[in-house]
């Protein structure tokens, strides 16, 4: 069941029902299991705002073949860039692998190779930080048994491979070492409840939902040796745009005394962003608040609701920040600059 968990996945012009981007629904779980095949870039665009595709490499991915898509059908990749770059705005891995794959040159062969190599690229990249996370963690937390908590989704759902902060806990859970997965429920979309519980669930992690208001009676308690996070956007200082709740994780894990480590891939860093202060936070429909996915009303219609879909941490609350190239720790100025 495990090979049935990905986000993205390319439909040439010569497969059933292609040229199309494939995508696992995840509106639609854990309940079902439903397949989208996105015919062209309109129908792309709409799944990648209704979250029907998310995390940041994965709306990475889906913008890199859904500019192929643009190319074959409508014969401007440059038009489907810039269309499908401003659906989600925090997220800059969408961006970024849109403008490179419209980079590529007008030839159609060229931009899917891009395409392909930005999403093997993100593959390889996941196992590598799930490593350097796992030995980061043995060095500081030491050998035994780890308790870690993370938040949202970052799994094989919102990547092209083992994933991001669950990238780490899976290849902890690989190595025997894994004794509990904290899962925030992550409100108001519940993508921990609904998508990382099931990815934990899928490969027999040992794991369990909690409230996210449960992470200060959680960390007070003992029960969290580290959090692992994934991140939407990093500027150049290390400040670190991710889920909303995250700021609130960070600060709790500083009064404690447990490390706190962000893990994404290097086409997650925005070094033309000086700090978090510059970072564009979407504001998502007040109803994903109001009510409970849209089928129990959890408030009055006439009560406003605010709904960030993200927050930042600022760089001080980190305690390392994990790539595929290596674990960073401050200061991040420095160690952010010597990625590029």
């Amino acid at each position: 069941m495990a090979d049935e968990l990905f986000a993205v996945r390319w439909v040439g012009a010569d497969e059933e029902g292609g040229p199309a981007v494939r995508l696992l629904d995840q509106t639609a779980l854990p309940g079902r299991s439903e397949v989208l095949d996105c015919a062209d870039v309109a129908t792309l665009a709409e799944a990648i705002r209704s979250l029907r595709v998310r995390g940041a490499p994965a709306l990475g991915v889906a913008g890199a073949y859904g500019v192929v898509l643009g190319a074959l059908v409508d014969g401007d990749a440059d038009k489907a860039a810039a269309f499908l770059s401003a659906q989600r705005p925090t997220a800059v891995n969408l961006s970024w692998a849109c403008r490179l794959v419209a980079a590529a040159g007008a030839d159609v062969d060229a931009q899917l190779a891009e395409a392909r190599r930005i999403d093997a690229a993100n593959s390889a990249a996941c196992t590598a930080m799930g490593r350097h996370g796992a030995d980061w963690l043995r060095e500081r937390c030491g050998g035994g048994p780890l308790r870690l908590q993370t938040h949202c989704n970052t799994g094989m759902l919102a990547c092209q491979g083992i994933g991001t902060a669950f990238g780490v806990a899976h290849t902890v859970h690989d190595d025997g070492r894994l004794a509990q997965l904290w899962v925030d429920e992550t409100r108001p979309l519940l993508q921990g409840a609904r998508l990382t519980a099931f990815e934990a669930a899928t490969l027999g992690m040992p794991h369990a939902v909690v409230p996210d208001a449960a992470a200060a009676a959680l960390m007070s308690a003992g029960d969290v040796d580290a959090v692992v996070v994934g991140a939407d956007r990093i500027a150049a200082n290390g400040d670190t745009a991710n889920k909303i709740g995250t700021l609130t994780l960070a600060v709790v894990a500083a009064r404690y005394g447990v490390p706190f480590l962000v893990v994404a891939p290097v086409s997650t860093i925005d070094f033309a962003t000086s700090t978090g202060a510059d970072i564009e936070i979407e504001e998502r429909d007040p109803d994903e608040v109001r009510t409970a996915l849209g089928a129990l009303r959890l408030a009055p219609d006439s009560s406003p609701a605010h709904n960030p879909a993200f927050d930042v941490t600022p760089a001080e609350l980190i305690t390392a920040i994990v790539t595929e190239l290596g674990v960073v720790e401050p200061p991040y100025a420095t160690g952010i600059a010597g990625l590029r």
